[in-house]
């Protein structure tokens, strides 16, 4: 354990790689892409953002993954009072589809098309499921960050998934009813539920955000450096395989301040009690 604890402190800073930033709308998508300085057959994701958020409050974490050497790109798309988690689906897919395309930055930096994953936030996390359920090559990896109840729902997708998953959850969260990580993870099998109690669950998104006036949190350092670690040696072991980091993707293993969950030990809270809660002024 001590090895990954050193490895999961090391993995809260930045990586060893220069970044560069590049606009998806090249290619008729808005939206953006942090990519390495450099690199052929790289790792890559397309990552969806929180309900009244969008891929510009993300643009931390999409450098610390391509710091690490991972291309990250984040669909600018979906971003009003009622976004449809099934457009967002399609976005996901469509970015992958991009980076794993064509040659980004000066022709010197590719994505391998083995080596894609889906990743999301709240809504975004949601999306991911239905991304990558509706993907006729699936991905290497997918993960729902504090998933949020969507309509239509996740679940059934989700309970066709056998690729692998990391689903957080943070059960401590005042806005837990939205959430739907639990059920999520009862259905998908080959998913790993952790348990991020001690963070925010929507303090991963940077800057200012227009949700504060409705009750949701702004943005937490604590919370974007403990979820950059996990998630970024989660995916560094699933699509590059690198076994330095293969404890962030066992589900036997519990994480510096991330501890595996077991979703049928937890107590149910009903979708018609989550709904209620969402209509609530």
């Amino acid at each position: 354990m001590a090895s990954t604890k050193k490895l999961f402190k090391a993995l809260t800073r930045r990586g060893p790689h220069r970044v560069l930033r590049g606009d998806l709308g090249f290619a008729g998508l808005p939206g953006i892409v942090y990519t390495p300085e450099s690199g052929m057959n790289l790792p890559g994701v397309a990552f969806g953002h929180d309900w009244l958020a969008g891929a510009d409050r993300y643009c931390g974490t999409l450098e610390h993954l391509a710091s690490w050497g991972i291309v990250a790109a984040a669909p600018a798309t979906e971003a009003g009072l009622a976004p449809s988690a099934l457009n967002m689906a399609y976005d996901l897919g469509t970015t992958l589809d991009i980076i794993a395309g064509v040659r980004l930055g000066s022709g010197d930096i590719s994505v391998h098309p083995n080596k894609l994953g889906v990743v999301g936030h709240g809504f975004g996390g949601s999306a991911a499921v239905f991304a990558a359920a509706g993907m006729p090559v699936k991905p290497k990896a997918v993960v729902a960050m504090f998933p949020t109840v969507t309509a239509p729902p996740a679940v059934e997708p989700a309970s066709g998934l056998a690729v692998p998953g990391l689903i957080l959850a943070d059960p401590g969260d005042p806005m837990s009813l939205r959430s739907n990580a639990v059920e999520l993870a009862r259905v998908w099998r080959s998913a790993t539920l952790r348990d991020l109690r001690k963070v925010k669950a929507g303090g991963l998104i940077e800057g200012r955000r227009l949700a504060r006036v409705v009750g949701l949190p702004g943005a937490d350092r604590g919370t974007q450096k403990v979820v950059r670690a996990v998630l970024t040696g989660y995916l560094l072991h699933t699509l590059t395989g690198d076994k330095a980091y293969r404890d962030f993707a066992d589900a036997e293993v519990d994480l510096p301040k991330a501890a595996v969950m077991d979703p049928f030990a937890e107590d149910p809270v009903d979708l018609e009690n989550k709904v209620v809660a969402l209509l609530k002024p």
